[in-house]
């Protein structure tokens, strides 16, 4: 993908590609700082907690407005005088921070002026830095929460409260623990940050080549081989991304081609790519920031979300890879020449080292090790793997130039940091996490499924335009306590997770649906067909949700039968699911065979014994159907 079609995707045409060269050496040398100060602190301990945040925020802002312009017009190869401004404003409000801590915290709850001066103008740079890196969604959305706190007492009483001054939402917003340098800044300073890197070193060592080569070697001579590729490489790629556009850029530029040549349309190859890249998202070992934050905010250590997540996350890829298949069938799609295959055996045989970062992440995840530090000990892996071949040595050079691509990759999530820590901290001050279960309960009173239901729709409008990770957080500061309320009955981690599987929708679903676009972008196809395909294809997005309300698939409660019962019925509910939502099985289905899927597809899930082999029959009597008229004139669409 070109930078250009990157910039047509995000909407936003702000980056600076040519920075002159001694802006660019400035830019280079934050960017590696940042990098080694904190995949030192992973491995060797981290300083005090207010340069940990500090350091992290201070960079962050500073490398932006070098590498972000104010305007589109704004010089290209320079910082402007207002960038320059504001990157001087950042070192100023956050170094600040760092150095005035000890006092802040002395004074806590009588603060000074010029405390109170330094958080406004922080609270404005931190909505500046977002609206350059993410459009302006998110600001307007944090401006609405602080209109919305100073103006409580006049709204409607059934989301009216007391009403707050100015200067008790800045200091709330900057200097306590919920705002600018709260759980956000924290998980992303402590986490997230490290394995963007990852996935850099990985980038340019090359190892990603045999990530592409390992599934078209294992699934490139089945129908529809081409986009099987598609969903394993995603998923091998998606699992240490924890970008589903980034995924899709990076293993899209190769398998989008590849699918558009063996007979897919455009526009479905676009759909297939993006769709198979939001199931990175739900795999471990990094799932996006989503464990990182669910660990702090349900107390559960990472490792079991991750292990809990495994199941749901092959459902996914299992759905779309089932749908794919038919999709091929429905079309005659023609199967990838053997000569561009790999051979299995020979290609474990002379790259089978190349798994061992990633099975030394997750190696050290499983023996209990941190998060942190597993990352750290993986880019050491990568380095050293990297030097199996002269071609994928990571030499000085290379690792400065890995350094720099994490450190911009990491710009764009680190910019909506601070915005997203003062919408937290809004709702917490304001009580409107209080108030908006209320309004929800009074709808949907003890039904889980028009909460879920409504819950989807606020993520989905929530998620137009912002980061899947901030839609994420903030809508389960407000949803989670619905959920989790007696009436509902949901465990914690399953609120978060039914919040989290949709949260992802804005990535794929119309009209904001920047995974879609990207893989649009790549396909040169429509980008609204693209969009509307790749809902059709990630739609399992708002089945389990619901499995994870009414089932015991995340073995949160019952026996192990009932678990082990869960999650066949789950694996054949999809399946099925995956049918109906093609329409085509044998050949493609009329409206009664749609029918009786469908009510297959439903008994399945519901995991009792009586109707999950009653859906098996059901079935079988479509198969019968349908073979007994796929060899008859007009009975086959092939």
């Amino acid at each position: 993908m070109t930078q250009t079609e990157s910039k047509e995707i995000s909407g936003l045409d702000t980056q600076r590609t040519e920075l002159k060269k001694i802006y660019k050496w400035i830019f280079e040398l934050g960017a590696v700082a940042l990098v080694l100060f904190y995949i030192y602190s992973a491995g060797f301990g981290s300083a005090n907690e207010q340069f940990h945040l500090g350091f992290y925020l201070l960079l962050t802002f500073a490398l932006i407005g070098i590498f972000y312009r104010c305007r589109k017009n704004s010089p290209v190869s320079r910082p402007s005088v207002i960038d320059l401004g504001m990157i001087a404003l950042s070192i100023f409000t956050i170094g600040y921070w760092i150095v005035e801590y000890p006092n802040l915290v002395n004074r806590a709850g009588n603060y000074n002026q010029l405390d109170i001066f330094v958080g406004g103008v922080a609270i404005l740079i931190s909505f500046e830095v977002s609206r350059r890196t993410v459009g302006w969604a998110l600001p307007i959305i944090a401006v609405i929460g602080i209109l919305y706190a100073l103006f409580g007492r006049s709204l409607p009483d059934i989301i009216a409260h007391r009403g707050l001054p100015l200067r008790r939402i800045i200091e709330y917003c900057f200097f306590s623990q919920a705002g600018v340098f709260g759980i956000m800044a924290n998980v992303m300073a402590t986490y997230v940050i490290l394995f963007i890197f990852f996935g850099a070193f990985l980038e340019k060592s090359g190892v990603g080549q045999f990530f592409i080569n390992l599934p078209m070697s294992i699934a490139g001579r089945s129908i529809g081989g081409a986009a099987k590729v598609s969903v394993m490489t995603s998923g091998f790629f998606g699992s240490v991304a924890g970008s589903a556009i980034a995924n899709t850029v990076a293993t899209g530029t190769f398998t989008i081609p590849l699918m558009k040549r063996t007979g897919f349309r455009p526009h479905v190859a676009g759909a297939v790519e993006a769709s198979a890249s939001v199931g990175g998202q739900f795999l471990p070992p990094v799932m996006g920031a989503g464990a990182f934050l669910m660990a702090e905010r349900t107390g559960l250590p990472y490792s079991k979300i991750a292990l809990l997540s495994i199941v749901p996350a092959i459902l996914y890829f299992l759905s779309v890879w089932v749908m794919v298949h038919f999709e091929a069938k429905k079309h005659g799609i023609e199967r990838i020449p053997d000569t561009e295959i790999p051979k299995l055996l020979p290609l474990l045989k002379s790259g089978w080292y190349y798994l061992l970062p990633l099975l030394t992440l997750v190696g050290m995840l499983i023996v209990g090790y941190t998060a942190y530090k597993a990352a750290f000990f993986a880019i050491l892996a990568t380095i050293a793997v990297s030097y199996f071949r002269p071609e994928t040595r990571l030499t000085p050079k290379r690792i400065w130039e890995a350094m720099v691509t994490g450190a911009k990759n990491s710009l764009a999530i680190g910019g909506a940091v601070g915005t997203i820590g003062i919408i937290v901290a809004v709702i917490d001050l304001t009580g409107l996490g209080r108030i908006f279960p209320d309004l929800v309960l009074s709808v949907a009173g003890t039904n889980k499924t028009i909460a879920i239901l409504f819950l989807a729709a606020a993520s989905l409008v929530l998620g137009m335009g912002i980061p899947v990770t901030a839609a994420y957080l903030i809508t389960s500061e407000l949803a989670v306590p619905i959920l989790t309320t007696p009436e509902m009955g949901i465990p914690i981690i399953a609120a978060h997770l039914i919040i989290f599987w949709l949260s992802q929708d804005s990535n794929i679903t119309p009209p904001v649906a920047l995974g879609a676009y990207a893989g649009a972008a790549i396909a040169r196809a429509d980008p609204w067909k693209t969009g509307w395909a790749c809902f059709k294809f990630s739609k399992l997005l708002y089945i389990m949700p619901l499995l994870f309300a009414y089932t015991h698939i995340l073995f949160t409660g019952g026996t192990a039968i009932e678990y082990a019962l869960s999650v066949v019925s789950a694996v054949v509910g999809t399946v099925i699911f995956s049918i109906v939502t093609m329409g085509f099985f044998i050949r493609k289905t009329y409206w009664y065979e749609w029918v009786l899927l469908a009510l297959a597809a439903f008994l399945a899930y519901i995991y009792n014994i009586w109707t999950f082999v009653l859906a098996i029959v059901l079935v079988g009597v479509v198969y019968i159907l349908q073979k007994r008229t796929s060899n008859f004139p007009g009975g086959s669409v092939r």
